[in-house]
């Protein structure tokens, strides 16, 4: 029996979504940053996923993507917009994150100083 990747796609999907709702609860709640709208927004777009996700793969339903992908993209417009914001190419001002946190506090740093 020959596996193509499209067989093991739902569930990277998944576990790529676990990762992200783990990470982001540990940001928040373990190293108490709090997020952003943006950040909120985007989470409101990951964290059904993990069950949305986890359902279709139990009762093996085919139609996931029709439910799931609308999820994602839009979680991907978000973050798009919210780097594009967070390295200047959008003016701060053309924003709603002048309430609470703002959307380009640079809070956390990784990668090559």
């Amino acid at each position: 029996m020959t596996h193509t990747w499209r067989q093991f796609m739902p569930y990277v999907a998944w576990l790529q979504a676990l990762i992200a709702t783990t990470g982001s609860l540990y940001f928040s709640e373990v190293m108490h940053l709090p997020p952003c709208t943006l950040c909120w927004y985007q989470r409101i777009m990951m964290y059904p996923l993990v069950f949305v996700l986890a359902v279709s793969l139990l009762t093996q339903d085919r139609r996931v993507r029709a439910y799931a992908l609308p999820l994602s993209v839009t979680g991907l417009l978000i973050a798009i917009y919210h780097n594009l914001l967070y390295y200047g190419v959008i003016p701060e001002g053309l924003t709603q994150c002048a309430a609470g946190v703002s959307c380009t506090a640079r809070q956390i740093e990784w990668g090559v100083v």
